[in-house]
C-alpha cells in the first residue's frame, strides 16, 4: 500500500496529555488510526529505545505516521490535521479568535505542562508533588485570567478549539497533582462542558488500549 494511503500511526501513551491532545484532533476530525502504545515508565521509559528513536529522535511522544510523513510536536500535529482535513474546523477563521486560541494552546503546552513533565519531575526528586502544584497553580491563575475574556462555552467563543484540546489534559494533570482548582472557576466549567463531549471521551486516559486494567473506566 502507498504510504500516503496508509491507515494513520500514533505512538502514544496513555497517560500522556501531549498525546491525549492528538487523540482529541483525531477524533474530531473523524480519522481512524492505529495506535501503538509507547510506555514512558516501564523498561526505563520504551520512549529511548533505539526502535522509537528512528521514529522520534527526540525520544519524546506523541508521533503520528500519516500520508507518508511522520510528524511530533502535538501542536504541528494539530496544525497539520487542521491544514489537512479542515472539517471541522479547530482554528476559527476571525484572525484575533485564530490568535487568541494559539495564545491559550502555547501558555499550556509551552508555559505550563513542560514544567510538569514527567523527565522534569523525575529530575527535582523527593519535592515533585509541590513543584508540579506550584508551576500548575501559577499557570492556572494567568490562564483564568485571560479565559474570562475569552471563553464562552468553550475557551474562546461557542466552538471547540485547538485551545480546548489543550485544556482538558492540563486540567487532569492538575487533578492528579492535586492540585486546588477552586480558585479556577472559569477553567473548572469549561473542562466540564468539554468532558460531555464524545470526542473527549472516547480519547480519555482511562480509554486507551495501553490504560492499566485498574485505571479503565
Amino acid at each position: 500500500m502507498c504510504a500516503a494511503l496508509a491507515k494513520p500511526i500514533l505512538y502514544s501513551y496513555f497517560r500522556s496529555s501531549c498525546s491525549w491532545r492528538v487523540r482529541i484532533a483525531l477524533a474530531l476530525k473523524g480519522i481512524a488510526y492505529d495506535q501503538v502504545p509507547v510506555n514512558l515508565v516501564k523498561d526505563g521509559g520504551q520512549q529511548l529505545s533505539p526502535e522509537f528513536h528512528s521514529v522520534n529522535p527526540m525520544q519524546q511522544i506523541p508521533a503520528l505516521k500519516i500520508d507518508g510523513v511522520t510528524l511530533s510536536q502535538s501542536l504541528a500535529i494539530i496544525e497539520y490535521l487542521e491544514e489537512t482535513r479542515p472539517n471541522p474546523r479547530i482554528l476559527p477563521q476571525d484572525p484575533k479568535k485564530r490568535a487568541q486560541v494559539r495564545m491559550i494552546s502555547d501558555i499550556i503546552v509551552s508555559g505550563i505542562q513542560p514544567l510538569q513533565n514527567l523527565t522534569v519531575l523525575q529530575q527535582v526528586g523527593e519535592k515533585k508533588l509541590e513543584w508540579a502544584q506550584h508551576y500548575i497553580s501559577c499557570g492556572f491563575k494567568a490562564l483564568e485570567q485571560i479565559l474570562q475574556e475569552t471563553s464562552e462555552r468553550y475557551c474562546v467563543g461557542n466552538e471547540v478549539s485547538m485551545a480546548d484540546l489543550c485544556l482538558v489534559p492540563q486540567v487532569y494533570n492538575a487533578e492528579r497533582y492535586k492540585v486546588d482548582l477552586a480558585p479556577y472557576p472559569t477553567i473548572r466549567r469549561i473542562n466540564k462542558a468539554l468532558l460531555e463531549l464524545e470526542e473527549f471521551q472516547i480519547s480519555h486516559p482511562s480509554r486507551q488500549p495501553d490504560t492499566p486494567p485498574e485505571l479503565r473506566a
